[in-house]
C-alpha cells in the first residue's frame, strides 16, 4: 500500500526479492503536473510495469467494502510505505502481520513530515524504521530502526531521496524477517517522542529574526518543496538554497546583493544561494539578482 514515489522502490526491491505483492493499495488517479491531466500514482505505474493485475484504489479506507476486499485477499503481510491512516479493520487482515516504514528513527519524528522536520531541526543523524502497526500513529514495535548520516548541506530532497532507498532495503529485510518468524521487536519509548506534524504555508515563512544557523537548517528541510519563503515588497521569493556567511545587521537585511546574495538573520547572516521567485522558474543567486533589483540595505520580510 502507498501512492507517492517515495513507495516505488520498496515495490520493485520485493518484487526482485520474490516476495512480489498480489495486489497493490493506491490513491486516486488525479490531476497531475503542469498540464493537470488525469494520471496514475507512481506506485500503479510501477505496479502495471511489474505485472501485478489487482490494483486496489479506494476513496475512503475506512469503507467497509474496501476492508472485505481486502480481507478477500487473505494476505499473509501488508505493507505500507507513504499511504494513508489504516484503521484496524483493514490492517488487521493480515495473518503474519502489518507494518510500516517510516522515514526517521522513531519514537523521533512521528508525524506526516519526518525528514523536512529533522532537518528544519538541524539533526545530523536520521534513518528509516519499520513497526507493527497499531491504533495509534506512528507508535508499533520497531522491527528495524537503520540510522544514516545528514550532511550539514544537504536538503530534504536529497535525504528524500536516500532514504527512499535505505527504507526499500529496510521493507524487504522486515518482509523477509516477518515471513521467516524472526521478527525481534522493540517497543518504542513514549517519553523519547517527538512530533513531526504536516507543514503548512505560514511553516514555510523564513524566521530571519533566528541565528543563521537556524535559518539555514529551516531553509534547507524544506528545499525544494514546498520551499522556505519570504517577502521583498510584493514580491515573494522561495529560499530554496542556503550557506552560512559573514555579517550582521538588522534580521533580513540584504547585506550583499551584487555577485552574492547575503541576508542578515538574528545573529549572523546567510548566504541565498538558490531563489525562485513566484511565478518564474529557480536559479541560483548571481542569475537572479541580473534580473531582479535587489539593493543593500532593502528589508526581507
Amino acid at each position: 500500500m502507498g501512492t507517492p514515489a517515495f513507495a516505488v522502490p520498496s515495490l520493485q526491491i520485493l518484487a526482485q526479492g520474490g516476495f512480489c505483492p498480489v495486489a497493490v493499495v493506491t490513491g486516486q488517479d488525479k490531476p497531475r503536473g503542469r498540464g493537470r491531466r488525469i494520471s496514475p500514482t507512481p506506485v500503479k505505474v510501477a505496479a502495471q510495469t511489474l505485472g501485478i493485475d489487482t490494483i486496489l484504489q479506494p476513496y475512503s479506507v475506512k469503507a467497509p467494502a474496501f476492508a472485505a476486499q481486502v480481507h478477500a485477499l487473505q494476505p499473509e503481510i501488508i505493507v505500507v510505505v507513504a499511504f494513508r491512516i489504516l484503521p484496524r479493520t483493514v490492517y488487521g487482515a493480515a495473518r503474519l502481520g502489518a507494518f510500516n516504514l517510516h522515514a526517521s528513527l522513531l519514537p523521533r519524528y512521528r508525524g506526516a513530515a519526518p525528514i523536512h522536520r529533522a532537518l528544519m531541526a538541524g539533526e545530523s543523524v536520521t534513518g528509516v524504521s519499520t513497526f507493527f502497526l497499531r491504533d495509534r500513529v506512528d507508535t508499533g514495535h520497531v522491527i528495524v530502526r537503520w540510522p544514516t548520516q545528514v550532511g550539514p548541506e544537504e536538503t530534504a530532497g536529497q535525504v528524500h531521496d536516500r532514504l527512499m532507498l535505505l527504507g526499500a532495503r529496510a521493507v524487504l529485510e522486515t518482509t523477509r524477517r516477518i515471513a521467516e518468524g524472526r521478527a525481534r521487536v522493540q517497543p518504542q519509548d513514549a517519553s523519547q517522542a517527538t512530533p513531526a506534524p504536516k507543514i503548512h504555508k505560514d511553516d514555510c515563512r523564513v524566521p530571519w529574526d533566528r541565528p543563521a544557523t537556524t535559518v539555514h537548517n529551516h531553509c534547507r528541510g524544506l528545499s525544494p518543496h514546498p520551499g522556505a519563503w519570504t517577502r521583498h515588497g510584493q514580491h515573494r521569493l522561495k529560499i530554496l538554497g542556503t550557506r552560512l556567511a559573514e555579517g550582521a545587521g538588522t534580521p533580513g537585511a540584504v547585506l550583499e546583493s551584487s555577485l552574492r546574495l547575503v541576508v542578515a538573520c538574528g545573529t549572523g547572516a546567510v548566504e541565498v544561494v538558490r531563489v525562485q521567485q513566484q511565478g518564474h522558474r529557480q536559479m541560483d543567486a548571481a542569475a537572479f539578482l541580473n534580473g531582479y533589483t535587489l539593493r543593500c540595505g532593502e528589508q526581507l520580510h
